[in-house]
C-alpha cells in the first residue's frame, strides 16, 4: 500500500480530531462536548450530504450505471448479514450474532463522509447519486436482522436477563415498530428528505443552502470526529471480554465487504472516485440506527457488543486504514 496515501488520510483535519478525541480519554483530560451538540452535528451532516447529493442527482439525471448502483445497494444491505450472521454463529446466540450481523449490513454516514474527504484532498471527482445508494442501504438490513431472529431463535435457549430486559417482562413483537424503525427513524427519515429537497430545489436551492451545506461542513465535520474520537476511547474497554474473534470480525469482515462491493463497481463500470464511496458503504458498519432499532426490537442482545465493535474497531480502522486500503484495491483491480 501507498503509504504517502495512508499518511494523507490520517493528517486530513477530521481525522486528526478523531486521534485528538481518543487521546484526550486517554490521557484523562477534563475535555467535554456538551451533550445537545454531538447530536446536533450528527443531524447537520445528515442534512448537508443529501442535500448535495439530490441536488447533485438533479443535475446529472437517471441513468443505467446510477440505477444499477442503487440495485447494487440494496442488495449488499441485504446479504451482508445474512453471511455474516453465520460466520458469528460459531461463536454467539442467535440474537447477538442478529444483531451484530444487521450492525455490519448497514452504513456508517460519518465514513462515507470522511471517504469524501479523503477524495477532495486527492481531487479525485464523486458522483452525487453515492449518497442515494447510502440512504438505501441503512433500512434493509435491520429488517433482515430481525427476520433472522425470528426463523432461528424458536429453538435458542434465553439469553440470561440483562440491561435491556428486565426479569418477568416480554416483548411484544410488531412488524409495524419494526418497519417505521427501519424507515422512519431520524437519520434515514433526514437523509432521505434531505435528498428529495435537493432534488425538487435544484440550482435554486443550491444557491441559497451553499454557504451553510458547504462552507462549514468540515468546521462540523471536524468537531463530530472529535466526539466520536471520546465515545470509541471510552469503548474500547467493552471489548476486553470478548475475545480474538469479535476483534477479528470488526477487522476482517469490512476488508472482505469491501472487496466484494469493489467487484460490484467494476462490473458495474464505476469510476474511481464512486468506487471508493461503495466500498466504503459496504465495509462500514451503522453504530446509529440498527443498535437503536435492535434495542428495541432485539432486547435479549448485548448492546456493548454490536455497538463498541462498530464504534470502537470498525469505525477507526476504516478511517484510518480501511479507506486507503480500498483506494488502493481499486488501483489494482484497475476499476
Amino acid at each position: 500500500m501507498n503509504s504517502s496515501v495512508i499518511l494523507s488520510n490520517i493528517l486530513n483535519p477530521p481525522v486528526l480530531f478523531f486521534f485528538l478525541g481518543m487521546l484526550a480519554i486517554l490521557v484523562q483530560s477534563d475535555l467535554e462536548i456538551p451533550q445537545p451538540l454531538p447530536k446536533l452535528f450528527s443531524l447537520y451532516l445528515l442534512l448537508a450530504i443529501g442535500f448535495k447529493g439530490g441536488y447533485e442527482i438533479a443535475q446529472s439525471g437517471m441513468n443505467t450505471e446510477i440505477a444499477l448502483t442503487l440495485l447494487a445497494a440494496i442488495l449488499m444491505a441485504s446479504v451482508v448479514p445474512i453471511y455474516s450472521f453465520f460466520i458469528l454463529r460459531i461463536k454467539l446466540d442467535v440474537y447477538n450474532a442478529a444483531a451484530i450481523a444487521a450492525t455490519y449490513g448497514s452504513i456508517s454516514a460519518v465514513t462515507f463522509i470522511t471517504a469524501q474527504s479523503f477524495l477532495k484532498v486527492l481531487t479525485i471527482p464523486n458522483s452525487g447519486h453515492m449518497v442515494a445508494a447510502l440512504a438505501l442501504m441503512e433500512s434493509p438490513a435491520i429488517i433482515v436482522g430481525i427476520v433472522l431472529v425470528r426463523v432461528f431463535a424458536k429453538n435458542q435457549k434465553q439469553p440470561i436477563v440483562g440491561e435491556y430486559q428486565q426479569e418477568g417482562e416480554t416483548e411484544k413483537f410488531s412488524w409495524n415498530e419494526v418497519f417505521r424503525e427501519a424507515f422512519l427513524n431520524g437519520s434515514v427519515f433526514l437523509l432521505v428528505g434531505s435528498v428529495v429537497v435537493g432534488l425538487l430545489t435544484g440550482e435554486k436551492g443550491w444557491e441559497k443552502l451553499h454557504p451553510f451545506t458547504q462552507e462549514i461542513f468540515y468546521g462540523v465535520l471536524s468537531f463530530f470526529l472529535l466526539d466520536m474520537g471520546m465515545v470509541a476511547a471510552r469503548r474500547i474497554k467493552d471489548l476486553r471480554a470478548t475475545g480474538s474473534f469479535l476483534l477479528g470480525f470488526g477487522i476482517l469482515m469490512p476488508i472482505g465487504n469491501a472487496i466484494i462491493g469493489i467487484i460490484l463497481t467494476k462490473l458495474i463500470g464505476m469510476s474511481p472516485g464512486n468506487a471508493l464511496l461503495f466500498a466504503v458503504l459496504c465495509a462500514s458498519a451503522s453504530y446509529i440506527a440498527v443498535p437503536a432499532a435492535m434495542r428495541m426490537t432485539v432486547p435479549e442482545a448485548n448492546p456493548s457488543l454490536y455497538v463498541s465493535m462498530a464504534l470502537a474497531v470498525t469505525f477507526p480502522f476504516n478511517i484510518i486504514i480501511g479507506i486507503p486500503l480500498y483506494f488502493n484495491i481499486i488501483k489494482i483491480i484497475g476499476v
